[in-house]
Formats: structure tokens, sequence, C-alpha cells
């Protein structure tokens, strides 16, 4: 059975970081997926379906649920190990829900756990805007994404607390802090 940790964090939370580098020093047993770098990589294909995301990307938008849950459990069901950290996912209520119902009935994937990476939106906005990648990068671009990432949070940790899956992590510190201590909660849980 797939074992699916969820990461969720402000933009610029270090989310994909961190899972990137627990992901490099536990190679053989954990793997990582990031939600934008699934989408990226179909903008980056050029196909019809990249095109249609990059639609949405490209003004800060939440990519459609169907594209969206279509390429993550896609990603999991091949992934060539049984523990999978996947960042920025989900990031609405729909998205929340249409993942728990997918979920429920898939017996090859459990969600062990819900991790935030909490940042203050100063620091999300100070370190997306220091770092300029491309049009994702830009004031107006950013402050969409916050307001996408902030209107359903609260929904979303009541719901993941609920079922006690929410794990928060102080996303404020060193980058070996936040892996450290991530990577030691995800022991925990195998």
């Amino acid at each position: 059975m797939k074992k699916l940790f969820l990461i969720i964090g402000a933009p610029g939370s270090g989310k994909t970081t961190d899972a990137e580098i627990i992901a490099k020093r536990n190679e053989e047993t954990i793997v990582h997926y990031s939600t934008g770098d699934l989408l990226r990589a179909e903008v980056a294909s050029g196909s019809e379906r990249g095109q249609l995301i990059d639609s949405f990307i490209s003004k800060g938008l939440i990519v459609p649920i169907e594209i969206a849950i279509d390429t993550i459990t896609s990603a999991i069901k091949s992934a060539p190990s049984d523990i999978i950290l996947f960042d920025g996912y989900p990031r609405s209520f729909e998205q929340m829900n249409e993942l728990d119902q997918f979920l429920s009935n898939d017996t090859e994937i459990e969600l062990v756990s819900v991790i935030e990476v909490v940042v203050s939106e100063e620091v999300a906005r100070e370190r997306v805007l220091g770092r300029s990648r491309g049009s994702d990068d830009k004031v107006e671009v950013f402050n969409n994404r916050m307001k996408v990432y902030t209107d359903p949070l609260m929904i979303i940790q009541a719901f993941y607390e609920e079922k006690n899956l929410l794990h928060k992590i102080n996303g404020e510190r060193s980058i070996e802090a936040i892996v450290d201590e991530m990577e030691l909660f995800i022991e925990s849980k195998i």
C-alpha cells in the first residue's frame, strides 16, 4: 500500500524544497512529487493539456479539479516507492473533497498525514518576490496565489484536524531545522 503525505503551505513556505531534501536523503524509500512541478512539466511538454494548464497557472489561478486529480493520482499509482510526499495539494475545498472521495474508494493509497509548513504572509511574500523564477513571481500574481491559498485554508485545516491528520511545522526557521523535524515526523508515521 502506498503511504501518502500531503505537504501544504503558502507560496514561498519552502514545502517543495523541504520535501525534495527528505526524498533525496531517503531515495530508496521515499519519492516526492510537487503538484506545481507535475503541472509545469505538462506545460513544458507543449501538449494541448499543457496549454490549457498554462492558461490557469500564468494568472495564478487553480487548475481545474479533474486535470489536477488525474495528474496526481496517476503519479501516486506509478510511484517507484511506497512512501510519497506530495506538496501543494489540496488548494481548495473542492480539491480536498475530490481527493478524499478518491482515497476513500481506493485501497492502494493511505493518506497518513497532512503536514502544513506555516509561514507568515510577510515571509512568504519576501521569499517569493526575492527569488523571481518567472511570471508566477510578480506581486499581482503572488497576491492571487496567496489569496487562493488562504481563502480555503481554515476549512482544509479543520477537515484534516477532525480526521486527526493535520501536523503543523514552523516554516520560519532554517531549512535544516524544518527538514529534520519533518523527516522525524514522517519516520514516526511509517
